[in-house]
């Protein structure tokens, strides 16, 4: 069928005699019943009745324009699929200009997530940091969890590639959604683009309805203590706070999954706080680094270091009374369990990994 071609329905009966008369038909002069090839469409009884009577073959959906335009070129030398990818780039740029797009009652915008914000983080989670993902086989294929993690890295990159490691690397390409700190929110552009990454006010109200809502829903206890840390601290976990992530989860009867991380407490060494400039511009703490701020712009680029994330087994909290959230014995009992799971685990692999670069 190399050299068939689209006849518009409505082309002219006399053109193109007996061979245009059997294009018409769907088949090439000569094809039909005896020559063992399909009949794609019945035979036209009259000019009134012909876009009524087309069937398209049994099975089979009858293409629409956009398909035969996105095939067209495959046919002919194999350039589809930049067609093809232009096309949807250029319905997303539509839609965000008339605003037909949706987002959550958090301001979540699924569609630039996946479609922009994954695009733009997947070349550094793969080739920059070539993330390598263990246990994803605990997190569920469905309902809620609450993902616990170490926080470091003097800039939080560490929740964004956890991001793309849980929505790549799940057998349902799950989103994550992370609580964030306030300052988050206060910072301009920031606040905006967190929000439509799905990240939202680490709160337990907010986490207990994502919870509640079957979400995937990540949280780093540590905080600024985590992520502020010396170098000379590297991998030895802070505070978990009060354990008010064991409260969520409790209430919400979804089970808890420790998360380990290593690789992101070196991609910027911080081997001193400016407090005093911290202060000055509301900030928790103003890192210096072998590089920043001696090396300008320059000095803020993260070293390129071999990063493991590992999902452990989950805590299940689904047996517990609902009374139970509010036991303050329990809540310190799985917050410990929690801490010391993910302690262990960057113990393992640490001694597990060969480089901090390899």
């Amino acid at each position: 069928m190399a050299d068939a071609k689209v006849i518009p329905f409505d082309d002219d009966r006399s053109r193109g005699g007996a061979k245009g008369s059997a294009r018409r038909r769907g088949r090439r002069p000569g094809s039909g019943p005896g020559s063992g090839e399909p009949v794609a469409v019945r035979e036209v009884r009259g000019p009134s009745e012909r876009s009524a009577d087309v069937q398209p073959l049994p099975g089979k959906a009858e293409p629409s324009a956009a398909q035969e335009a996105a095939q067209a070129p495959v046919q002919t030398g194999g350039g589809g699929g930049w067609e093809r990818r232009l096309a949807g780039g250029l319905q997303f740029l539509r839609r965000r200009i008339t605003g037909d797009y949706e987002v959550d009652e958090f301001g979540y915008d699924k569609e630039l997530t996946d479609q922009v914000l994954m695009s733009l983080l997947r070349p550094v989670y793969e080739k920059y940091f070539r993330v390598e993902v263990k246990g994803i086989e605990n997190i569920p294929a469905d309902g809620g969890a609450l993902i616990v993690a170490n926080h470091s890295g003097t800039l939080p990159l560490d929740g964004l590639m956890l991001q793309v490691a849980v929505h790549d690397n799940h057998p349902h390409h799950r989103h994550l959604r992370l609580l964030a700190a306030d300052l988050v929110f206060m910072l301009p552009v920031v606040n905006e683009l967190a929000r439509k990454a799905g990240h939202t006010l680490a709160c337990a109200e907010d986490a207990q309805r994502l919870l509640e809502g079957g979400e995937l829903v990540g949280v780093m206890p540590e905080g600024f203590k985590g992520i502020g840390k010396p170098f000379s601290e590297r991998y030895k976990l802070q505070r978990f706070g009060r354990g008010g992530f064991v409260s969520t989860a409790l209430r919400a009867g979804t089970p808890i999954i420790p998360c380990s991380i290593v690789g992101a407490e070196e991609i910027y060494p911080m081997i001193g706080n400016a407090k005093t400039v911290a202060r000055l511009l509301g900030f928790p703490y103003f890192p210096i680094t072998p590089t920043f701020p001696w090396l300008g712009p320059l000095g803020a680029v993260p070293l390129p270091t071999k990063w493991t994330i590992q999902f452990g087994e989950p805590i299940l909290t689904d047996g517990y009374p609902p009374e139970a959230a509010e036991d303050p014995m329990l809540m310190f009992n799985l917050t410990d369990q929690v801490r010391e799971q993910i302690q262990h685990t960057l113990y393992k692999l640490l001694v597990q990994r060969r480089s901090v670069f390899f």
